[in-house]
């Protein structure tokens, strides 16, 4: 996920702030994803109203709230068991 800028906007804003407040002044601001981009006020529109008090809680918040394509493998795990038939790596004992 990429900021695109938007650090700089979420740094440069008065706080505390509301997500309304955000929203009206950066809420056209694209934020760039693995698979895709949303806006500002889309992702903060998802997460309902809220009161942020310094520019980290709008960062949190944003990195919380992004949708799936921010996802590159939807549903992917590298600590899976592994499926019937499938062996993995011989376990090694110290």
């Amino acid at each position: 996920m990429r900021l695109n800028g938007t650090d700089d906007l979420i740094d440069g804003y008065e706080y505390p702030a509301t997500s309304e407040e955000l929203i009206e002044a950066h809420g056209d601001q694209e934020i760039e994803l693995q698979n895709g981009s949303e806006t500002l006020k889309t992702v903060l529109e998802r997460l309902g109203s809220e009161t942020y008090e310094r520019p980290q809680d709008v960062r949190d918040a944003l990195f919380t709230g992004v949708s799936h394509r921010a996802i590159g493998r939807r549903f992917y795990s590298d600590r899976d068991a592994y499926a019937i038939g499938e062996s993995g790596p011989e376990p090694v004992s110290f």
